[in-house]
């Protein structure tokens, strides 16, 4: 996999996160925090620090996840973009999840994010699958995934603690190829 950003709009590219990023994604985050409150857990007061965000970039990729970043051309962060639970196999699949800087909503970023990473996902990590999955209400998540080729195949009550509670969510999957799984 290229360590090469990807252009994605005029001043907007994609590339590798590394740990330099912390503090550009916990300025975000912040910023972006009572925005994504309806979206996201409950978090502690250190996940929007730059300490935070550099151990939950370091456990995401020590736990095998891979993690993009939107940078503009000063490299200030704009979104975050992973995918976790890789398996290889028979099952060669992983889980999108992603977040855009409030800020920075509504100009196609996700939706070229998505697609971009969707490739990735096919021709470097060799994926068969990807899934992810949205709040009920979460419209606009909603069209991201489905500009990006993702279907709905089902809904699971009670997928994830959200906002305070547990909370039901639409499952999307966006298959990549057709070819025989590598062991």
């Amino acid at each position: 996999m290229t360590d090469a950003p990807y252009p994605l709009t005029a001043d907007r590219f994609l590339r590798p996160t590394v740990a330099s990023d912390a503090p550009a994604l916990a300025e975000a985050l912040l910023r972006s925090r009572t925005y994504m409150a309806p979206f996201e857990p409950v978090r502690p007061e250190a996940f929007y620090t730059p300490e935070g965000q550099a151990e939950r970039l370091a456990g995401h990729l020590a736990a095998g996840g891979r993690a993009w970043v939107v940078v503009d051309e000063e490299d200030r962060a704009a979104g975050s973009f992973t995918l976790s639970g890789i398996v290889h196999g028979a099952f060669c699949s992983a889980v999108f999840g992603y977040w855009v800087d409030v800020a920075e909503t509504g100009r196609g970023l996700a939706t070229a994010a998505v697609g971009r990473i969707c490739d990735i996902a096919r021709d470097d990590l060799g994926l068969h699958r990807v899934e992810a999955g949205t709040l009920l209400y979460n419209t606009a998540s909603q069209r991201v995934l489905t500009k990006n080729g993702f279907e709905q195949y089902g809904e699971a009550p009670g997928f994830l603690h959200i906002d305070g509670e547990w909370r039901t969510h639409r499952l999307f999957q966006r298959l990549l190829h057709d070819s025989p799984a590598k062991f």
